[in-house]
């Protein structure tokens, strides 16, 4: 497939409110995987495709697994970046390299599987063409750009 000029990252702002940590004011573990589903659902939408289903092409995205490392502590009040780049993508499955920021420093780091599945059947089918076509395009682009992959 070609490349396109698609840009396979975004950085989305958060800040930590105290529902997002314990009783210590850290942020809790949980809610790193929150901050990850913002940036990737963000991601999705600057591609062009604004829900987590294909209602008309009969599928939906569920996550299939997750590797996450925790480096460092956020906290209460801390303004954070939640980054996501489209890592690879396959016949019915997306991989997304993620990170969460405090400036320049990284606090959490993940990959994370997506798999399209058959909405009626619950099993896996292929990526609807168009978003397929759009995913090459973002993978092809990041190939080239300096941006950090989180090493599944």
């Amino acid at each position: 497939m070609q490349c396109s000029s698609v840009s396979p990252s975004i950085r989305l702002e958060l800040r930590v409110y105290i529902e997002d940590t314990d009783a210590g004011g850290i942020v809790y573990y949980v809610n790193y995987l929150k901050y990850f589903e913002r940036a990737r659902t963000e991601l999705m939408r600057a591609l062009g495709f604004a829900r987590a289903a294909f209602p008309e092409a009969g599928c939906q995205f569920v996550v299939h697994s997750m590797q996450v490392e925790y480096l460092r502590p956020a906290l209460l009040d801390d303004a954070l970046v939640a980054e996501a780049s489209i890592a690879d993508a396959g016949r019915a499955r997306i991989d997304f390299a993620q990170r969460i920021l405090r400036g320049s420093e990284e606090l959490c780091r993940g990959h994370v599987r997506i798999a399209c599945i058959d909405s009626a059947t619950h099993r896996p089918r292929a990526l609807p063409p168009a978003l397929k076509d759009r995913l090459a395009g973002a993978v092809c682009a990041g190939q080239s750009s300096t941006r950090t992959e989180i090493p599944s």
